[in-house]
């Protein structure tokens, strides 16, 4: 049972807290009556995500270290690309923000996409609810990095920051099918490379034509430039994220259901079906599946 672990998770008990990740993690027995058993808590959770390359994870580094001299708790998720062997997360930006690793006010966690389509956890939902009943001030997730399949982050969190920097236009234009839509603000980060006046421009001139007005902050996250724009804009955003709730909300629980129905295909049952009515020598994908959803399982 888990269940006795949520007083000592909201005392703040790290240990706690890191065992029952990783139990949630694995679907262990009891992990569902702890999630139940979590109140309503309105701890924001920031998402950060971007293209490969942008200075996410030093974003996060300065983030962290400014909330911290505001004397804020922190938890940071890092969603890692999966190891191909062992299916774990990499590390790669456990290691970057490593400076905060034994700060008593800052949690790290890495945690590997397994190939998840929207560069986030599989039980990325349910993993942000456990760490909300902890005495955090802050969740910040930051994704893999794979470019517009991580629109998913934008159903996650409360305020999403698309970190962009200097670089092309085409890069703009690629990425306004999904990326453009989810930002809540738009961080151009490694402003003191060449050609970064001409790209806000052309980032300006993109969300000109926009549903809506979304704010963009330049910074170079390396040398803390910009950082305490940035922290003034996210508590800002935040004052409205009531807004948001119930929509993240049905996505969260469209998600779980969906989860649920996929606990009740069998894949062994499916491959023996497939293969008692291969024989036939009419078999057909698409039929299979149809009387297979309506049939009573």
């Amino acid at each position: 049972m888990l269940l006795p672990f949520l007083p000592a998770i909201q005392q703040g008990n790290i240990k706690a807290l890191a065992g029952c990740i990783t139990l949630i993690e694995n679907q262990a027995s009891g992990s569902l009556d702890l999630l139940k058993a979590l109140p309503v808590s309105k701890t924001p959770v920031i998402g950060i995500t971007g293209p490969p390359g942008v200075g996410k994870s030093s974003l996060v580094n300065a983030l962290t270290g400014t909330f911290l001299k505001q004397q804020k708790k922190i938890a940071i998720l890092c969603i890692d690309p999966s190891s191909p062997f062992h299916r774990g997360a990499l590390l790669g930006d456990r290691i970057r923000i490593n400076q905060w690793a034994q700060h008593p006010d800052v949690y790290i966690r890495s945690l590997a996409s397994r190939g998840s389509l929207g560069g986030l956890h599989p039980r990325i939902f349910e993993i942000t609810d456990l760490l909300k009943a902890a005495p955090f001030d802050y969740i910040l997730v930051e994704t893999v990095g794979i470019g517009q399949s991580e629109l998913e982050i934008a159903s996650l969190a409360d305020l999403t920051l698309v970190v962009l920097m200097p670089g092309s236009g085409d890069e703009i234009q690629a990425m306004k099918a999904g990326m453009m839509e989810i930002a809540d603000l738009f961080v151009v980060n490694k402003t003191d490379s060449p050609g970064s006046k001409q790209f806000i421009k052309d980032l300006q001139s993109a969300l000109y034509f926009g549903t809506k007005k979304t704010d963009i902050i330049e910074t170079v996250a390396t040398e803390d430039k910009g950082i305490g724009l940035l922290t003034a804009a996210i508590e800002t955003r935040l004052q409205s994220i009531a807004q948001k709730e119930p929509q993240n909300l049905t996505e969260k629980a469209y998600r779980l259901i969906l989860a649920g129905k996929m606990k009740e295909i069998d894949k062994e049952d499916l491959f023996k079906k497939i293969h008692a009515q291969m024989p036939a020598g009419d078999f057909n994908i698409y039929r299979f599946v149809e009387n297979y959803l309506s049939a009573d399982h």
